[in-house]
Formats: structure tokens, C-alpha cells, sequence
């Protein structure tokens, strides 16, 4: 079956950057056929020395310039996806993919710099280039009203939390079938388990709450999500996907380590 065309434009433009990523790795240093620098231009035979840049290094700037050509061919930021959130999400899923602890195909992106009666929830397949879910998605009831503002780790605190989770495995629960979540920053969303921070469908994420009040409704922390989509969309991001849950506030850039 061909594939489609977007996928096989993504697939041209990644080719093309990890061929020029692969040239300049090489830094035009002559050696000889033994290893050993040239000492003058009578050396017969020159290889290029792989430059000091490091393996690690070089596989996530690859990586991350591989991805960003989705965001182009997805048309994403008009969608209403900022191209430097992506960036962000990249960079901190980057940094988590070396722990081997998550999948590399599934980003997930909530943004909270948008009002709640928007569409703001980005389920994004890396690797075949697809939007699986563009949807709303509500933020806590502490955190604000129309918009999220006021955003926290503690206990019964009812506020979002920001950055970056993984996610884990779902479960039936009192709000129904849900999925398990893994806040990965310390002292930022690390109390999310504890706090039952989860993925779950609800009632007054809808466009009927956005009709009757002007946006919709809010949870006691979670990234809730309209009952009709929440078991399918639970299914394709459980076992070990990122959720990046963002918001310009300096308090959470100034200290995430994964994004800077």
C-alpha cells in the first residue's frame, strides 16, 4: 500500500537531516591508513576523525531535528501548537528516552497557556506521523477557572500540576477506566501518584459545559478528558508514554531540568 503523502514527506525530510547531521560529525582532520595524523601533504590516503562531539549528544540532537520535521508536516501550529512547546516537549522526552524508561513514538501535550473551552490536549505519533487525539482537556479546579494560573505538587492541593510524566498502566477507578501517571520532576509533579493524578474521562469536558458557561468543567488535579475519546485515547498513550503538561510560568521553567 503507498504510504501516504504527508508520512512520505516527513520520511524524505528526515533522511535529508540525519544525512547533513552525519556529514558534519566528521571534522576534516587527514589521517593516514594507520591512524596516525598526516604530517604532510605526501600522506596517500586521508580519512575524516570523527569530531569531539559525544555519541550521546550527537544521538539526541538527531533525534530531536528528525522529529521537528512533524511538526511541519502536521501543519501544528495551526492547530494551535506553538512550535517552541514542541521543541520543549521534544527536549525533555529526548532526555527521558535515554533512561529507556519510555516509548519514542507517543508525545502527548497538554497546554495550559490556552483557555480550557479550546482544544488544547496534542497526541502526536513521532514516527508515523500522525495526530491521534487533538482534544480538550481540563486542568484543576485550584488552578483557575476559564484558564489555568495557580499550579501545584502538594496533597489535596485540587491544582495541576506541571512538566513532564510518564505514563503507566490503566485501571477501573472510581471516575472509570483510567490511566496511571509518574510525574518525573522533582519538587514539581513528583507527588503525582500520591496524589492520584490521573488520565480519566469526565462528564463536563465537553462542548455542552463550553455552550452553558463558557469553558469547561475542572477536576481535583487530573488531565481529564471527554468520556467519548478516554478509553481509546487511554489505550494508545498507556506503558510508558510522555505527557508534558506546560505553562509559561518562570517557576516551572526556571526549574525544570528537563527542558532547559
Amino acid at each position: 500500500m503507498q504510504k501516504p503523502k504527508k508520512l512520505r514527506l516527513t520520511r524524505m525530510v528526515q533522511a535529508a537531516v540525519l544525512g547533513v547531521l552525519i556529514i558534519f560529525h566528521f571534522s576534516f582532520v587527514p589521517y593516514t591508513t594507520d591512524g596516525t595524523v598526516a604530517p604532510s601533504p605526501e600522506a596517500k590516503t586521508f580519512y575524516f576523525s570523527p569530531s569531539p562531539i559525544g555519541s550521546i549528544e550527537y544521538s539526541a540532537i538527531a533525534w530531536s531535528l528528525t522529529k521537528m520535521a512533524v511538526y511541519d508536516s502536521l501543519h501544528l501550529e495551526e492547530q494551535g501548537l506553538s512550535r517552541t512547546v514542541f521543541q520543549m516537549a521534544l527536549k525533555g522526552m529526548e532526555k527521558l528516552k535515554r533512561s529507556g524508561l519510555v516509548r519514542d513514538n507517543i508525545l502527548s501535550i497538554a497546554d495550559f497557556s490556552k483557555p480550557s473551552n479550546e482544544k488544547r490536549l496534542f497526541v502526536i505519533d513521532l514516527n508515523s506521523c500522525q495526530m491521534l487525539f487533538h482534544s480538550l482537556v481540563a486542568h484543576g479546579n485550584r488552578s483557575g477557572k476559564e484558564s489555568a494560573r495557580v499550579f501545584s505538587n502538594k496533597p489535596k492541593s485540587n491544582a495541576s500540576s506541571l512538566g513532564f510524566y510518564v505514563t503507566g498502566k490503566p485501571y477501573q477507578g472510581s471516575n472509570g477506566y483510567s490511566l496511571k501517571l509518574q510525574g518525573m520532576e522533582k519538587g514539581i509533579n513528583d507527588a503525582a501518584y500520591r496524589r492520584a493524578i490521573v488520565v480519566h474521562g469526565a462528564d463536563y469536558v465537553s462542548d455542552s459545559w463550553i455552550n452553558s458557561q463558557g469553558y469547561i468543567g475542572r477536576s481535583q488535579g487530573c488531565p481529564a478528558v471527554p468520556n467519548d475519546i478516554s478509553r481509546p485515547l487511554i489505550d494508545e498513550i498507556k506503558d510508558g508514554t510522555v505527557l508534558f503538561i506546560y505553562h509559561p510560568t518562570s517557576a516551572y521553567i526556571s526549574r525544570s531540568r528537563l527542558v532547559r
